[in-house]
């Protein structure tokens, strides 16, 4: 584990925004309560932090055209993506402990679906994304990524900003092979991890995968990191959704969520997760504020 002991990431946005009975419907998602009502989202940020997070997510994430379509993306992208960095540093701000902004740089053709990745047209995408962003977060973190290419493609947008990059993984549900965990594009989870490192990145994540795909990337993730002797750091936070099928799209409906990850539960994972070597941790999908603030109080057990 990092000797900078474990670090608490916040939890799923898009859900916490529909339990607190935000604007929220396909195929906008979270960014809709963004566009009808922006108080809720910086009041679901300062939900987590009260929880206990120490770094919050930018409501950035479905601010694509693919979610709020072509023409909205045109004429309100710059600003709905500059709007999303203020009220998640605004929600810092205010917060009684440090807190730090990481600014979601999202797939840009729809999550789960490398083979929609377009590269001709992803940098004037992720620009405009960037470009609004940029002025309000302390760190980048390229999220849900299911390709080296779109993490390619993130880590050159971002390229001159100055700020620590974090990349993030989603892997697949269901691995084919035991102890060789793959991305949702096939590619092995240790090539994606060494071209995370080539890319400059401060910390490998995995994300908006099921808690019980995590270990076995986790742990590749620290064999290669190590092999390499880099410090960057290892990452989790896991969604709460069933298995997700290979032609499967995190926004195609609202998925069911598991009743069996309460917060005893997901701590579960989580202690095994930081006992694999992950040192930044929190929730995606389904992971709410009652669980940041489970895995808080077990802050102190799980940095000794």
């Amino acid at each position: 584990m990092s000797g900078l002991g474990v670090t608490l990431l916040d939890g799923g946005m898009g859900r916490q925004l529909a339990r607190m009975g935000a604007p929220f419907r396909q195929p906008e998602w979270s960014a809709l309560a963004l566009i009808d009502a922006p108080e809720t989202v910086q009041a679901a940020h300062q939900a987590f932090i009260v929880a206990g997070a120490e770094v919050i997510t930018t409501n950035s994430y479905a601010l694509v055209p693919f979610h709020i379509g072509e023409d909205r993306f045109a004429a309100r992208g710059l600003e709905l993506a500059d709007l999303s960095g203020r009220l998640a540093r605004r929600a810092a701000a205010s917060a009684a402990t440090h807190v730090r902004v990481a600014g979601s740089l999202p797939p840009l053709f729809g999550s789960y679906r490398p083979d929609l990745f377009e590269p001709e047209r992803a940098p004037e995408i992720a620009r405009i994304l960037v470009d609004g962003l940029a002025p309000h977060v302390d760190l980048w973190l390229a999220e849900t990524q299911s390709s080296i290419r779109e993490v390619a493609a993130a880590a050159a947008a971002v390229a001159g900003h100055g700020k620590p990059l974090w990349i993030s993984y989603t892997i697949e549900d269901e691995q084919p092979e035991p102890g060789m965990p793959r991305l949702r594009s096939g590619e092995p989870v240790v090539e994606a991890v060494r071209a995370a490192l080539d890319l400059g990145a401060e910390a490998v994540l995995f994300n908006c995968s099921q808690p019980e795909a995590m270990g076995d990337a986790v742990a590749v993730a620290a064999r290669v990191i190590g092999a390499a002797e880099s410090p960057a750091r290892i990452g989790v936070y896991a969604n709460a959704f069933p298995p997700q099928s290979e032609d499967a799209a995190a926004n195609e409906g609202l998925s069911e969520l598991r009743a069996d990850l309460d917060p005893d539960s997901y701590l579960g994972w989580i202690r095994r997760w930081v006992g694999l070597g992950a040192s930044l941790v929190g929730g995606c999908c389904g992971i709410g504020p009652e669980h940041i603030a489970r895995i808080r109080a077990a802050l102190p057990e799980l940095t000794a």
